[in-house]
């Protein structure tokens, strides 16, 4: 999962925000950067707006200007600021540059009004939804299923963002050279123009919108059929929140009726009027309203449950074939009145379990589409963990033995026993495996290469698609595939491609470090009134760089500066936290005494 994002709190609200509809607005954070455990598609972190650009303090970000400062805490340390520092520092340049404005203004007029074309389908007549974050604005992807012989047909249509930046313009210059959004824990750095991200290019809510739709049929196995991508001018019909979705779906699964799909709608969506459909039943299909025809009554209703049963059996299939599962809980720090107060857990839900199988399996139509139709493109890989004998030793700890050479299916089964008969430990089982595997990466992917394959996900074709709004590889694919579809000339060479991978593997180091000393930071200032508290926790790293502890709960993470010698990832401990310096992104800790835990009895 990604860096935590911003709870932010007024001092009334506070014996609230426990409560499920102001949880988690921080989960576009797992992909493009230390992504979700695997490297693979994943749904959190989008740009989160209070008013004009700003992210729960005063820092703005805002037609690329950064202004103003943010989070002042206790120490009167300005969090805001020091993200902004920490992007120079890395070489970054999140302000936009000579000419962006001006081809902002060109490509908001251009959308204004779209027109079916040649070769896009018009489909905004479906019940198209997204479920996203309460407060995103930049949504990348929205989804229809149909019940059609065989299984479910599902169609995941993609923001064509390549079909409104040019190549080598100003905006497509910054979104190569930053790579992604960048989300640190209390301000956001956007790849592209908010009035692009989170406007025209947005799959907002009642907008009409040019769309690459991957289309599958999902069988009753999991198994992948008719697999087909093409273009589409679509509609978001209902703008929805993993907040509210996932306890629904559990509710729903468990056979409770609930048709009140108004309350599944995320606050960035309450901001304007809702699809009449969504909350009149006397509409029907033949009713039409603002240019689209309205839907029968209780088609959301419908939708997700179609969409649902169809991602239990994608997740059922990847499974099967030896994808890995993680139930990893993140930080999300807690801010009241201005201040940084606390971090806590933000667990994945049946919501963000649902997008996420979607777009795994969105991925790999696209990758496979681009080898099908010869062309080179960029793949996505998480390859063979360099330390499976490291593994082989925690899951022996556990009392699970797991073969000498890498085997996923052997490990999720291992990670499913320990998480179902130790839900306490798991936690520190998951994060020391997820260490171990490493970040995913970019390479060249040549349609006549064998692929090299992705570890966690069990995929042999695997490519970013999904996240033009915020990765720029997913601009990059959706060029090589505009090419392909009119017979074109491969908008880059491959040398060129494999020139681009580098690059965005370098930049996800230096994030993934922007990101850790700032979810550092924020963990200081909410920690700096518990020095002297003794917390159990996990090695998740050991070099010559020093040791690294991450407490469990509450989620945070520092370095052994007494007694840490000998210790090794997945080690378990007992620390006490020491001192905190969020000027420098310090947490330290003291080594109190090893963590032992008796191994499992296997059934």
């Amino acid at each position: 999962m990604r860096s935590g994002s911003l709870r932010v709190m007024s001092g009334h609200d506070r014996s609230k925000h426990h409560d499920a509809h102001s949880q988690h607005d921080k989960h576009k954070q797992q992909d493009n950067k230390h992504e979700h455990p695997l490297g693979h598609e994943s749904h959190g972190g989008h740009e989160q707006h209070n008013g004009h650009g700003q992210h729960g303090g005063h820092a703005q970000y805002y037609d690329g200007q950064y202004s103003g400062h943010g989070q002042q805490n206790g120490h009167g340390f300005d969090l805001a600021a020091a993200a902004l520092d920490e992007m120079h520092e890395a070489g970054f340049k999140p302000e936009f540059g000579a000419g962006v404005a001006e081809q902002v203004v060109e490509i908001v007029e251009k959308l204004a009004v779209l027109k079916p074309e040649a070769g896009v389908e018009d489909l905004r007549a479906l019940g198209w939804s997204s479920i996203d974050n309460d407060t995103s604005r930049d949504l990348d992807q929205i989804e229809v299923a149909e019940r059609v012989e065989g299984g479910i047909l599902l169609r995941v249509a993609i923001g064509d963002v390549a079909a409104a930046v040019d190549q080598g313009s100003p905006i497509d210059k910054h979104a190569q050279d930053q790579t992604q959004t960048i989300y640190t824990a209390v301000h956001n750095f956007p790849m592209l123009p908010l009035e692009l991200s989170a406007g025209v290019t947005s799959l907002n809510e009642s907008g009409d919108r040019l769309g690459v739709m991957m289309s599958f049929t999902v069988g009753p196995d999991g198994q992948m059929l008719d697999e087909k991508v093409s273009r589409a001018m679509v509609r978001n019909r209902a703008q929805l929140a993993y907040s509210r979705v996932g306890p629904w779906l559990e509710k729903t699964a468990a056979g409770v009726v609930d048709n009140d799909m108004m309350s599944l709608r995320s606050d960035s969506a309450r901001e304007h009027e809702a699809d009449p459909s969504l909350g009149n039943p006397a509409h029907d299909d033949k009713t039409v309203v603002n240019g689209a025809p309205t839907l029968v009554a209780n088609w959301l209703v419908d939708q997700l449950k179609l969409q649902d049963e169809a991602a239990q059996a994608l997740h059922a299939a990847r499974v099967k074939n030896g994808a890995l599962e993680f139930h990893k809980s993140e930080a999300d720090p807690v801010v009241v009145d201005g201040k940084v107060i606390d971090v806590q857990e933000a667990i994945q839900n049946r919501a963000m379990n649902l997008i996420e199988d979607l777009m795994v399996a969105a991925n790999g139509v696209m990758a496979r589409a681009l080898r099908k139709g010869g062309r080179s493109g960029l793949q996505r890989v998480v390859v063979v963990p360099k330390r499976w004998d490291r593994i082989v030793s925690l899951a022996s700890d556990h009392g699970y033995e797991l073969p000498e050479n890498p085997d996923s299916a052997a490990l999720n089964a291992a990670l499913t026993d320990i998480r179902m008969k130790d839900p306490i430990h798991y936690p520190d089982v998951a994060v020391s495996v997820i260490k171990l595997m490493g970040p995913g990466e970019y390479l060249l992917m040549r349609a006549d290469d064998d692929p090299t394959g992705h570890f966690g996900l069990a995929a042999r074709d695997y490519t970013h698609s999904t996240a033009p709004n915020r990765r720029f590889p997913d601009i990059v694919t959706q060029r090589v595939l505009h090419a392909m579809m009119t017979g074109a000339p491969p908008p880059y060479s491959d040398a060129e491609l494999a020139a681009i991978a580098i690059h965005c593997n370098d930049a996800d180091k230096k994030l993934r470090k922007i990101e850790r000393d700032m979810q550092k930071r924020v963990a200081a200032v909410a920690m700096s009134s518990r020095i002297g508290e003794v917390f159990p926790g996990v090695v998740t790293g050991a070099s010559d760089k020093g040791v690294y502890v991450r407490v469990i709960r509450p989620p945070f993470e520092g370095r052994v500066v007494q007694g840490g010698d000998g210790l090794d990832v997945g080690d378990k401990v007992n620390v006490k936290l020491i001192h905190t310096d969020p000027a420098r992104a310090f947490i330290d800790f003291a080594k109190v005494s090893m963590r032992s835990l008796p191994a499992l009895q296997k059934a």
